[in-house]
């Protein structure tokens, strides 16, 4: 049987780890897609850039359109990320009947809903097991594996960098600011770390497997996006001490009223598993109503550990070519007509427990006075914890662990809380979640 064709459209770290995966693994990979796979062609910004890698039999080309309509190709891999000229590629290539394999969850994100239909009008397939948690196969294990279970929840630590970050401070004390400068040092965040550090990486990814969880259009402008750059050492530690560790967590849940779609530091009891997820490494926790909740961690990054997803899609594209396009895999879990317009809930009316750092004077009846702005805001208390002032100080921190309730009775509460004259500056607020 010929073998199957492969125009990749970038040579940056993962198209690099592509190319040395699939060369080193040939047979191995071959045995299990039924036919060889071979990069056949491939483009970048800069052709003539040495690289890491040997290109032994892979055709460069300058025209990215060019490459993308070649009829000698069968599956496109597009690894340039972002979401500009990509789109426009992928659309081509969709529009020349070529299948497409991506690691770009930024395209996928905000235009992920058109591009799957666009698939679905010419009968090809676009697979993305890459663009969420590197080599974790999540999309998989949601698409399919726990295809019998309604999904309840899902809360992942989907952003290495970030991860690394909190996992530094915590471990030694360290500022936000001078991890931030060993982890860009380190390779892990680039020079503008914004889209990691305020998690929008996070939220892209979010978006995907909200989508495929609960049968919706990818609706990455409707999540709720706040990121770690605000977070101290002081509250990393005050949470320890109440037993429980800060992550970047990615939180997606079926209500009543409508799904939750929210990236945001989150508190976690540290018994749970995914609480001892440390350094740059990646964990997603699913929630099933038949299977319960269950965990998949590994590297989120990397140029092999996303090779491994990008070259799965290659064989599973491989294996499901001949089959009947009315009987493959659908993109997004469910059939394309099944997806529901669920709406995603504003952040204000998600329900969730808080951590409270109130910084107060020290005298009597402060106390008093925020627990009766709380009690009258619907809002009970789980925990409380109040700190020594320093010598010579008269301020004290005070933290309160709250129960669950509505983040519009919180907002409420905190701006009262904030209003009275024993309290000094602004009340910190960071969402609990027990994830039982």
């Amino acid at each position: 049987m010929k073998p199957i064709r492969v125009g990749l459209l970038g040579l940056g770290v993962v198209g690099g780890g592509t190319i040395e995966v699939l060369r080193r693994n040939r047979e191995e990979i071959a045995r299990r897609a039924g036919r060889e796979i071979l990069i056949t062609h491939a483009t970048a910004k800069n052709l003539d850039k040495s690289r890491d890698f040997a290109l032994d039999g892979i055709a460069l080309v300058a025209d990215a359109h060019a490459l993308v309509s070649n009829p000698e190709i069968d599956i496109i891999c597009e690894l340039i990320g972002g979401d500009t000229n990509t789109k426009e590629l992928v659309l081509a290539a969709i529009a020349h009947g070529k299948h497409v394999v991506t690691a770009n969850k930024a395209l996928l994100a905000r235009h992920g809903t058109e591009i799957f239909a666009a698939a679905q009008k010419h009968q090809v397939m676009v697979a993305f097991e890459a663009a969420v948690a590197g080599g974790i196969p999540i999309i998989k294990a949601l698409r399919e594996g726990l295809s019998a279970n309604r999904i309840e929840w899902i809360a992942g630590i989907i952003n290495g960098t970030s991860n690394f970050i909190l996992s530094e401070m915590r471990s030694r004390g360290a500022s936000f600011e001078s991890v931030l400068k060993e982890a860009q040092a380190k390779g892990y965040a680039e020079a503008d770390p914004s889209f990691d550090i305020e998690g929008i990486d996070a939220a892209h990814k979010l978006t995907i497997l909200s989508a495929i969880a609960f049968g919706t259009p990818v609706q990455f402008e409707s999540a709720y996006t706040e990121g770690i750059s605000k977070l101290t050492d002081k509250d990393i530690k005050y949470a320890e001490q109440l037993g429980y560790r800060i992550k970047l967590l990615g939180i997606t849940r079926w209500t009543k009223a409508g799904i939750e779609l929210r990236v945001h530091p989150t508190l976690i009891p540290e018994k749970r598993l995914i609480a001892n997820v440390e350094g740059v490494m990646n964990a997603v926790l699913v929630k099933g109503d038949a299977v319960g909740a269950t965990l998949y961690s590994g590297r989120g990054a990397g140029a092999e550990a996303t090779a491994s997803a990008v070259i799965a899609d290659l064989v599973d594209v491989t294996r499901m070519l001949t089959s009947d396009p009315e009987h493959r895999v659908p993109h997004l879990a469910f059939q394309p007509d099944q997806l529901r317009d669920t709406p995603i809930l504003p952040i204000e009316k998600i329900e969730t427990a808080y951590y409270l750092r109130i910084s107060a004077y020290d005298q009597p009846g402060v106390m008093a006075d925020v627990t009766r702005i709380l009690a009258d805001s619907y809002i009970s208390i789980d925990a409380m914890l109040q700190k020594e002032a320093e010598e010579g100080e008269d301020i004290v921190d005070v933290i309160i662990l709250t129960h669950l309730c509505i983040e519009e009775h919180a907002n409420a509460a905190i701006q009262k809380i904030e209003g009275l004259p024993t309290i000094v500056g602004k009340v910190v607020r960071i969402r609990l979640e027990e994830l039982n």
